[in-house]
C-alpha cells in the first residue's frame, strides 16, 4: 500500500524522505534534486497510506507558483470520491490569511473578520498622508519602506524559555518613526486593514488563544524563513504538530529582507529533527555542477546523473555594448538552430544592466521579456476599479473611495476636467453635495448585489464603457482587462454561504497578495528571459548567460564576510539554473565603479573547466554604437508614457547634505524613473547622475544604464 501511492520514479533517497516517520525532518534538497517531487510525493503518502486529512495539514510554500505547482501534482487526490480539501495549502501569507478569516480571534486585536489586506504601496501612501497630517518629522524618507517593514521593535516572541531571535538593531537616529509606528497601528486598526506583515505576526499571536493544532507543517524552501515566519512555524510545533520540511541552504539569497542559514540547525537542535539529504542533481550537466560546487558551502556534494556536456564559456568583452552586440548574435544563432527561445536566459547582478540588451535585442528583432517584480498599479485601469469596488464594500474606506472618484484618466469628470482629491474627500465627507453617478453606484453596491451574477452584469452596474472612455486610443486594452478581471472574480468557487461581497473581499485579498490574474500568465516559451540572478531561483534554462561578472557586479562591493558569502550563494544559484550551456562575461573597460577584469568567482573555477574566449575588438565601432544605443534609448523614453500618479502629498524638504567633491552642480531637471516615480536631477557629471525622488531620497545612476525619461516644464 505504502509503495503503491509513490512515483515509481523516486530514488532511493527521495523514497527514504517521503517514508521518514520521524516527528521532524529536514531535507537538504541540493539544487535540482527533486524537492518539489519528495514533497507532493509526502503529502499524498501521507494522506492516501497512512490516513491524515488534508485539512489536518499546513503545506507552507514562499511563492504562489510553487503552491499551485504543489496542487496542480496533487489535484487528482480524492476522499470517498470527493476532492479532498487542500485549506491550508499556500504561502505564508495566504495560509495565515486563511486562519485569521476561518478560525482565529481577529477581534481581540481590533479587527472583524472580514478585513482586508494592504499592499507595501498603500501601506507606504498611508505613512506619507500620516506624515503629513500629524506634521510629523521623518529622516531619511528614502528609507521610510524599509522602516515599515521592520516596523515592530520587539524581539520575535519564543516559548519554552528559548532565546528570543534578534530583533531589528536599536535606534540611533531620533525623529517621529515611533509616533508614526504606532499611528500606523491605530490607522489599520481603524480601517480594517492588515499589511503582509501584519498576516504572519497576528497568526502567529492568535493561536496561542485557540485549540486548534495541525497534524503536519510541510514547508518547502524553508531557508528562506524570516524571523516572524519562524516564529510562526515555532508556534505551530509546540502546539504538536509532526514537521517535514524540505530547502537548501546553498540558496539562502535573501539575507537582506530576514532570511538566515541558520534555520536547519534551529530546527534540527530545538526539535531533534532528523536530517536527510537529495544529493543527485537532475537538471545540469556534470562539468556545470562540478564548477558551481566551488561556491557551495552547505550539505553533501553535489551529485549529477547527467554527461559531463561542454565547458564553461568565460568570455571577456570591451564594455555593455559590445557584449550586447555578440549576445544578439549568439542568440539569434541558436534561435537558426532551432533552440526555443524560452530555454534562453541572461542574468544579471542589477536591474538596471538590462537597458543596453533592451535596446539591442529589440534593434535586432529578438523576442525578450524582461523579468521584474509587477506591482498591482502596473495596470492603472486595474488598480482604478480595485479601489472602486474597496469603497463599495466599506463606504469607510475613504482613500479608496477618494483614489476612485479623482483619479485623473478614470474617475469622475465635470466640465470635462477630472475632480479633484480634494473636492472628492469633500464629497465622501458630506461637505459637499454633488451629483457623481460613480459614487452613487458604490454606494448602493450592496443593495444590488443579489443581482450581479456575471461579469457583463458587473461591468454594466457600473456603467464602465463611459469611464474608460469609447474614444480614446486604449478603450479597447482597458476593456478587455477589466473584463479579464471580472471573469477571474466568478470563476472562483464560492465557499458554502460565501455571497459576492464575500467573494469580492477574497478576490481583492488574493490580488494584493498574488497579483492580478492577467499578471499570473505562464512565463511565454517564445521569449528570451532577462532576469536579475534573484529572480532566477527556481527556474532552469537550456541556455544560461551570466552578464557583468566583475568585481563590483559580481560579487557587489560587501561590508563583511556574511555579504560576502550571501554573494557566492547567488552566484551559485544563478550557475546551477543552466541544464546544458553556461557562459559568463566580464568587461576590460566597465562603467564607474566595476573593476575592470573577470572576478575572482571566474577564477575560483578550475582551469580545466573554463574555455576562454575573447571578443574580437575590432568589430564594429563601439563609440558609434554607444551614441546609437543611446540615442534609441533616449527616443523611446521620449514616447512612453507618464504612468505615474501624482497625488502623494508633498512632504517638507529635508535639509539637503553637503555636495560629494568631484560632482558637477546643475541646474536642477525632472525626470520619470519606471520604479522611483518623479524626481529631480540635483547633481551630474559625465559618467553619474544623482536624482532625488519623492517618498525615496537620492539615489544615483550610471549614465549608460539610467533609463529614464526627461520631462519638459
Amino acid at each position: 500500500m505504502q509503495e503503491q501511492v509513490l512515483p515509481a520514479e523516486l530514488n532511493e533517497y527521495q523514497r527514504k524522505a517521503v517514508f521518514n516517520d520521524s516527528s521532524a525532518c529536514l531535507v537538504n534538497a541540493n539544487v535540482g534534486s527533486g524537492k518539489t517531487t519528495v514533497l507532493t510525493a509526502k503529502v499524498k503518502y501521507l494522506h492516501e497510506a497512512c490516513g491524515v486529512n488534508c485539512e489536518d495539514m499546513v503545506v507552507l510554500t514562499f511563492t504562489n507558483k510553487a503552491a499551485g505547482e504543489i496542487r496542480e501534482r496533487l489535484g487528482a487526490m480524492r476522499d470517498q470520491g470527493e476532492l479532498v480539501q487542500m485549506r491550508y495549502f499556500g504561502t505564508f501569507h495566504s495560509v495565515a490569511l486563511q486562519l485569521l478569516r476561518e478560525r482565529l480571534p481577529v477581534q481581540q486585536l481590533g479587527y472583524t473578520p472580514d478585513f482586508l489586506v494592504v499592499d507595501p504601496e498603500e501601506e507606504l501612501d498611508m505613512a506619507l498622508r500620516l506624515i503629513q497630517d500629524r506634521k510629523l518629522q521623518i529622516k531619511y524618507r528614502n528609507r521610510l519602506k524599509k522602516h515599515l517593514e521592520q516596523e515592530d521593535e520587539e524581539a520575535v516572541p519564543s516559548e519554552n524559555g528559548r532565546e528570543k531571535l534578534p530583533s531589528p538593531p536599536g535606534r540611533r537616529i531620533q525623529d517621529d518613526m515611533p509616533v508614526l509606528l504606532q499611528a500606523m497601528k491605530e490607522e489599520k486598526r481603524a480601517r480594517n486593514r492588515m499589511t503582509f506583515a501584519d498576516l504572519i505576526r497576528n497568526t502567529e499571536a492568535l493561536l496561542a488563544e485557540v485549540e486548534w493544532r495541525p497534524a503536519w507543517v510541510i514547508i518547502d524552501e524553508v531557508q528562506d524563513c524570516d524571523a516572524w515566519q519562524l516564529a510562526l512555524v515555532r508556534r505551530l510545533l509546540d502546539k504538536g504538530a509532526r514537521l517535514f520540511a524540505v530547502g537548501d541552504p546553498n540558496q539562502v539569497i535573501y539575507s537582506w529582507r530576514g532570511s538566515a542559514c541558520n534555520v536547519f540547525y534551529t530546527l534540527r537542535t530545538e526539535y531533534q529533527a532528523t536530517e536527510l539529504s537529495l544529493p543527485v542533481n537532475y537538471r545540469s550537466s556534470a562539468s556545470i555542477l562540478e564548477a558551481a560546487s566551488v561556491f557551495s558551502q552547505y550539505g553533501s556534494s553535489l551529485t549529477g546523473n547527467r554527461e559531463r556536456g561542454s565547458k564553461i564559456v568565460v568570455k571577456k568583452y570591451y564594455d555593455p555594448f559590445q557584449e550586447a552586440c555578440y549576445l544578439a548574435d549568439r542568440i539569434k544563432e541558436l534561435l537558426g538552430s532551432g533552440i526555443s527561445p524560452g530555454q534562453i536566459a541572461v542574468f544579471y547582478r542589477l536591474q538596471n544592466q538590462s537597458g543596453v540588451l533592451e535596446e539591442v535585442f529589440a534593434r535586432e528583432g529578438i523576442p525578450f521579456q524582461v523579468s521584474v517584480k509587477h506591482t498591482l498599479r502596473d495596470c492603472p485601469v486595474q488598480y482604478w476599479l480595485l479601489q472602486v469596488l474597496r469603497f463599495s464594500l466599506c463606504r469607510e474606506d475613504y482613500p479608496a473611495g477618494i483614489y476612485a472618484l479623482s483619479h485623473k484618466e478614470y474617475g469622475e469628470r465635470r466640465n470635462g476636467k477630472p475632480i479633484t482629491e480634494k473636492t472628492a474627500a469633500a464629497v465622501l465627507h458630506g461637505e459637499k453635495d454633488l451629483k457623481l453617478p460613480l459614487y452613487e453606484r458604490m454606494l448602493a453596491f450592496p443593495e444590488c448585489c443579489p443581482s450581479l451574477d456575471s461579469p457583463q452584469a458587473l461591468y454594466d452596474y457600473f456603467s464602465l464603457d463611459g469611464y474608460l472612455h469609447p474614444t480614446s486610443a486604449s478603450f479597447q486594452k482597458d476593456k478587455e482587462r477589466i473584463l479579464a478581471m471580472l471573469e477571474s472574480l466568478f470563476r472562483q468557487q464560492p465557499s458554502e454561504g460565501e455571497n459576492l461581497p464575500d467573494r469580492l473581499r477574497s478576490f481583492l485579498n488574493d490580488a494584493v497578495l498574488y497579483g492580478l490574474p492577467e499578471q499570473e500568465t505562464k512565463e511565454e516559451d517564445g521569449r528570451v528571459k532577462l532576469m536579475t540572478l534573484h529572480a532566477s531561483k527556481g527556474l532552469e534554462f537550456s541556455f544560461c548567460f551570466i552578464i557583468g561578472v566583475n568585481y563590483g557586479l559580481i560579487p557587489l562591493r560587501t561590508a563583511g564576510f556574511e555579504e560576502e558569502d550571501e554573494e557566492r550563494r547567488l552566484f551559485f544559484v544563478g550557475m546551477t539554473r543552466a541544464k546544458d550551456f553556461l557562459e559568463l562575461s566580464y568587461y576590460t573597460n566597465p562603467d564607474n565603479r566595476v573593476m575592470p577584469g573577470e572576478s575572482r568567482f571566474i577564477r575560483m573555477i578550475p582551469p580545466e573547466l573554463i574555455q576562454e574566449e575573447t571578443a574580437d575588438p575590432a568589430q564594429g565601432n563601439l563609440q558609434e554604437l554607444r551614441k546609437m544605443v543611446r540615442q534609441e534609448i533616449e527616443a523611446r523614453q521620449s514616447r512612453a508614457e507618464e504612468t505615474l500618479e501624482a497625488d502623494l502629498p508633498e512632504l517638507p524638504e529635508e535639509t539637503s547634505q553637503p555636495q560629494p567633491a568631484g560632482k558637477e552642480i546643475i541646474q536642477p531637471r525632472t525626470v520619470i524613473h519606471r520604479k522611483y516615480g518623479r524626481g529631480t536631477v540635483i547633481r551630474e557629471d559625465d559618467a553619474m547622475m544623482e536624482i532625488e525622488f519623492e517618498g525615496y531620497g537620492a539615489k544615483e545612476f550610471l549614465k549608460a544604464f539610467s533609463a529614464m525619461e526627461f520631462v519638459e516644464e
